[in-house]
């Protein structure tokens, strides 16, 4: 561009500051996220600049919970192309579609989502596709993957929500979503075609509907690189959380790590896929699996998910009772006192379903009760901040699924925890690129959670958090790749054999070396014609 095009003094100006300024004078979350959303497709160099020095502001509106409100809204706030949309019209040549890819030899990993459960907002169908450029985002802001390597796909499928249909300006196919056989083969030819362009590529799925979410999983992940952010990942982060807060809460009561209870409302996708995951802190601490999977108990809209129950959703079945065949327990607080849990886990969407009550059951039982209301976004959060602290006297150990502010209360301020998966995909998706793995094994998973478990510095241990401060992400990712990497030695998953001649610290320096950062922004003096 011409230097004239440029105002006479601007290169002595503070651009990046002047760009901040005009994101923060908007006054809604949306109008942040679209100000954002052409600040990246004008100067991308300087939107992860400004990105990577005010995580903690842009997180939020950049991912959940503004995201989804951009979502909800996709339709009508588009503004130019910026993934790729492969749609269920395209089958029989997904692979000439996702070839359109601009650069596609450098693609190394790609955030892929139906649409079908965007966060607990439902079937948005098309309007998916912030959900994978929002994730992305937190891949390079997180682990330093390259944006050029990075490849936000949308499986437009249709949608069963009427509204959408109904809307001159939805940009999706106007059908309802296929089932069965039909889906099936979309999705082999889609996984087949992925592995043919992408070689390398790794394939994370991303918020599609819960019995899809397990059965892709499954169908895949032993013959692609592939994962689900949902199952996997939110297991992982909440296991390493956990894994801190059962020592919180143990060193007060004196209960060996082994005696806990889990008791969880939630058995979509993710609650099944988290609880599965913490099936590894008793078998860490000694358990057998059977006596692991003693220790957790599941509630859905119906109460107590018993083994007895007509008509039981196959995902459920794994953690259903078979030790209580008394009439349904269908009230929250009759559960509590009938399970005594030393941990309550909401992965429900239900606003407010821990109440008053269900916490001070909590608190009866327990002298430092574990709650963790993990449904996204804070709409549909099952407990605020502000009254886990003031119904628990100050005594709760907490941890959600959306950021929160720290609480004063009684002269002593508060700082909640927050079970972002941003503390482990980032790592777990540089690990497994670097270390070229075949496969993303559960081991792969499991150890992510310990190396973010032992993360913590002193100072944040002497603070009694369960999660590092986010400040300190590509430090906390670099962890998280080593340990993948030295577990896909382990399991010889990996095909980059140099990675195995590395000692330790060299390892973890090269993770260090390998993330992407921002060019200097460098803002010349022009000379004008």
């Amino acid at each position: 561009m011409s230097p004239a095009r440029f105002p006479p003094h601007f290169a002595k100006t503070d651009h990046h500051q002047r760009s901040l300024n005009q994101m923060r004078s908007k006054q809604l979350g949306l109008e942040k996220y679209i100000y954002l959303n052409g600040l990246k497709g004008r100067d991308s160099d300087l939107f992860y600049d400004i990105l990577l020095e005010n995580m903690q502001e842009m997180i939020p509106i950049l991912y959940t919970p503004t995201v989804g409100e951009a979502c909800v809204n996709y339709s009508h706030i588009w503004r130019r192309p910026e993934g790729l949309y492969v749609s269920i019209e395209d089958k029989g040549r997904i692979r000439d579609v996702l070839a359109s890819w601009p650069n596609f030899n450098d693609g190394r990993i790609a955030v892929v989502t139906d649409g079908s459960r965007i966060l607990g907002l439902g079937d948005l169908g098309a309007n998916g596709l912030p959900i994978s450029l929002g994730k992305l985002d937190l891949y390079i802001a997180g682990a330093g993957i390259k944006p050029s390597s990075t490849v936000p796909i949308c499986l437009d499928l249709g949608t069963n929500t009427q509204r959408y249909l109904d809307d001159p300006l939805y940009i999706g196919v106007r059908r309802p979503r296929p089932l069965g056989p039909e889906m099936d083969e979309f999705m082999d030819e889609f996984m087949e075609a992925m592995k043919e362009v992408f070689p390398t590529l790794l394939v994370q799925f991303e918020d599609f509907s819960t019995d899809n979410a397990f059965r892709y999983l499954e169908r895949y992940r032993h013959q692609y690189r592939v994962f689900n952010d949902d199952i996997q990942g939110t297991g992982s982060v909440i296991l390493s959380g956990f894994t801190n807060a059962a020592r919180l809460s143990s060193a007060a009561s004196g209960l060996p790590p082994s005696d806990h209870k889990i008791l969880f409302l939630g058995a979509g996708s993710a609650g099944i896929g988290v609880a599965k995951q913490l099936l590894s802190f008793f078998t860490l601490s000694g358990l057998s699996p059977e006596e692991a999977r003693s220790r957790i108990y599941t509630v859905d809209s119906k109460g107590l998910i018993t083994a007895d129950r007509k008509g039981l959703q196959e995902h459920k079945k794994f953690f259903a009772r078979t030790d209580y065949d008394g009439p349904a327990l269908t009230n929250l607080v009759d559960i509590i006192n009938h399970v005594k849990p030393t941990a309550l886990l909401g992965l429900s969407t239900i606003r407010n379903a821990f109440t008053e009550k269900v916490v001070k059951a909590m608190c009866a039982l327990n002298t430092r009760p574990i709650i963790f209301p993990l449904s996204n976004p804070v709409t549909l959060c099952e407990l605020d901040y502000q009254d886990a602290i003031e119904w628990s006297n100050g005594q709760v150990i907490f941890a959600s699924g959306s950021p929160y502010k720290s609480v004063s209360r009684d002269s002593v301020v508060y700082e909640p925890g927050q079970g972002n998966n941003m503390y482990i995909f980032p790592g777990i998706g540089l690990g497994s690129i670097l270390s070229r793995t075949r496969h993303v094994s559960d081991a792969m998973v499991e150890q992510a959670a310990i190396a973010l478990a032992n993360s913590l510095t002193e100072e944040e241990k002497a603070a009694e958090l369960v999660y590092p401060r986010l400040a300190r992400i590509r430090d906390i990712s670099a962890q998280v790749a080593f340990a993948v990497i030295r577990q896909a030695q382990k399991e010889k998953l990996d095909d980059n054999a140099y990675l195995r001649t590395l000692p330790d610290l060299d390892l973890l320096g090269l993770i260090h070396d390998k993330m992407w950062q921002p060019p200097a922004l460098q803002l010349r003096s022009f000379t004008r014609l």
